[in-house]
């Protein structure tokens, strides 16, 4: 054997692939499909999680912390504001809600004064716009309550305040004579206005004179004086258009007049409706001879007739 050959070493069997190893590897590349083939799921889920959430805004509809649904409006063209959100759990709770404002105002359309007859109504003229109703507590009483309603376009009436005041001393009566000491019951209308005092802001003619003078005492043995520093007249047998001093009694003087509206006193009339000062004022300046003022006077049963 020469030296310059070398013994050939024996070959090494190449190792078999044994059933671990060949399994490992499966393993390994079944996991690294499982792997990738989990991985595209999860895109996917969250790719539906993004595609509900877009969706979601789409139909209208998100929420806001736990329990707290919100409906927004969507309109076809842009708004001229932001979207009106409204709370889903009040609307789906079935809660009452008001009318509209034109129902309620419907139901609350007074067309005839509360304690006035049909046939006195009946009497009031389409052009009258104010309507000073004094209401007596009883027909030989001297208390009555006033108030100023008033007419819309729509033919309602709407009521002022209800202000306490006195009539004769004796009460009302439908055939009012000079002297009787009751106050007349009718339907009249209010023209002038005057007073002692000057002209508060009346929209009548107004007479500002020193004759509106009273002096004396009442029938509760309280001072007259100052009673006549504002006063309306109230056209009971007397020519409209001339000052509350006017003494033509267009029926005769035996029908009595001067029936006014004036300051009270304390006490009974012996025909005229007292006002408190402040009252009476506010009356000489709301009166508008364009709204065809009048009053309707008399205890509350003749009136309810």
């Amino acid at each position: 054997m020469s030296g310059s050959h070398r013994a050939a070493s024996p070959r090494r069997p190449a190792s078999a692939p044994t059933d671990r190893s060949e399994a490992e590897q499966s393993q390994g590349r079944a996991a690294t499909r499982r792997s990738r083939r989990k991985a595209r799921p999860r895109r996917v889920r969250k790719l539906t999680v993004g595609t509900a959430t877009l969706l979601a805004l789409a139909a209208g509809w998100f929420a806001v912390g736990p329990g707290r649904d919100f409906q927004a409006s969507t309109a076809s063209a842009a708004p001229d504001h932001e979207p009106e959100v409204v709370p889903m759990q009040a609307a789906d709770a079935g809660q009452h809600t008001e009318a509209p404002a034109a129902d309620r105002s419907d139901r609350e359309r007074i067309t005839s004064i509360p304690g006035i007859g049909a046939s006195w109504m009946a009497r009031v003229p389409a052009d009258t716009r104010q309507l000073l109703v004094a209401s007596g507590q009883g027909k030989d009483s001297s208390d009555n309550t006033v108030t100023l309603w008033t007419r819309d376009a729509d033919g309602s009436w709407q009521a002022g305040q209800a202000w306490p005041a006195h009539n004769a001393y004796k009460g009302w009566t439908a055939d009012h004579r000079s002297g009787d000491l009751r106050s007349p019951i009718g339907l009249f209308s209010l023209t002038d206005a005057g007073g002692r005092k000057a002209d508060p802001g009346s929209k009548l003619p107004y007479d500002e004179s020193k004759s509106f003078v009273m002096s004396g005492r009442g029938f509760n043995n309280e001072p007259l004086a100052g009673s006549f520093d504002y006063v309306i007249a109230i056209n009971y047998n007397r020519v409209e258009g001339r000052s509350p001093l006017d003494t033509a009694y267009p029926q005769g003087a035996a029908k009595g007049g001067g029936i006014w509206l004036h300051l009270d006193h304390g006490g009974p009339t012996h025909g005229c409706i007292s006002l408190t000062e402040d009252h009476m004022v506010e009356l000489v300046k709301t009166l508008d001879p364009a709204l065809h003022p009048m009053i309707m006077m008399g205890d509350a049963q003749s009136l309810a007739a």
